[in-house]
């Protein structure tokens, strides 16, 4: 069973990388830049990656990770809210209601490095992790915004 928190993991990546020789840099490669997915079915086919990485010769890893914060997700419900009312038993909201168990809890992380001028990446997500940016993009089909900046004005 898939862990439902991805902090140990992290921890061994910070390990692993540092025992590698290797920095890290908080950062998240977007999808603007050319990217390869590293696509592995072993669950420490992540070593296998900061391997490659070490190969190449890059000198650090990117690494980013995504924790559930309550504002993020009372956002994503208020949303769902305002787009299915006055259905209020909608099963996304309960879904997203769900959701309330991880606040706090790491759902996705991001490898990266850089090479003749591609950034190779290595993602991990949790289920639940996969389940909100569903519903994130479902309520963006709707025609609603998800995450609320705090800086807009109407």
């Amino acid at each position: 069973m898939p862990p439902e928190n991805l902090i140990t993991l992290k921890d061994d990546m910070v390990a692993f990388i540092a025992g590698h020789g290797l920095r890290r840099m908080p950062a998240y490669v977007s999808d603007e830049v050319p990217t390869v997915v590293f696509e592995e079915e072993n669950p420490d086919g992540w070593k296998d990656f900061v391997e490659l990485a070490e190969a190449s010769g890059a000198p650090f890893l990117t690494m980013s990770e995504a924790i559930l914060e309550k504002a993020d997700l009372a956002s994503l419900i208020e949303q769902i809210r305002d787009q299915l009312y006055p259905d209020d038993e909608a099963p996304e909201i309960d879904d997203a209601e769900r959701l309330l168990r991880h606040v706090g809890k790491i759902g996705y992380l991001q490898l990266g490095f850089a090479h003749q001028g591609v950034m190779f990446l290595f993602e991990t997500a949790t289920d639940w992790y996969d389940s909100f940016q569903d519903l994130m993009e479902t309520v963006s089909g709707l025609g609603g915004i998800v995450v609320d900046d705090h800086d807009h004005d109407e």
